[in-house]
């Protein structure tokens, strides 16, 4: 048997916002072989992962838009309706009171802020 070296690496990758921000731009050149920082920066941003729409972001969206409150049961129920995912860290398996589902015009203040913030 050979005396065969090896590294085993462990990481540990996270996603967070940076505490600050160094911009640099180098340019490697222009032609058909080469190809711009620039160019690389504005393919970059389209994988960028999108930032999370919270509940409050969603209220504050609602009031600020149209005048009133929504509550977060309200977008809870209109998410589910849409079939999508909807935290609800609180939420029991067996319901204490029946769901209550929004009225229209809160229904439709939440969809469009769903749709104002691309999660729709």
């Amino acid at each position: 048997m050979d005396n065969e070296e090896h590294v085993e690496t462990v990481v540990l990758l996270s996603y967070k916002s940076p505490d600050s921000v160094i911009n640099v731009k180098v340019e490697f050149g222009e032609g058909d072989d080469k190809i711009s920082l620039d160019t690389i920066a504005e393919r970059a941003k389209k994988y960028q992962p999108k930032p999370k729409i919270t509940y409050k972001m969603i209220q504050e969206y609602v009031e600020k838009k149209y005048g009133f409150k929504v509550h977060t049961a309200y977008i809870a129920e209109v998410k589910r309706s849409l079939g999508l995912s909807y935290d609800a860290p609180n939420a029991a398996e067996e319901l204490k009171q029946p769901r209550k589902h929004p009225p229209k015009e809160k229904a439709e203040a939440i969809m469009e802020a769903l749709e104002h913030f691309e999660v729709i």
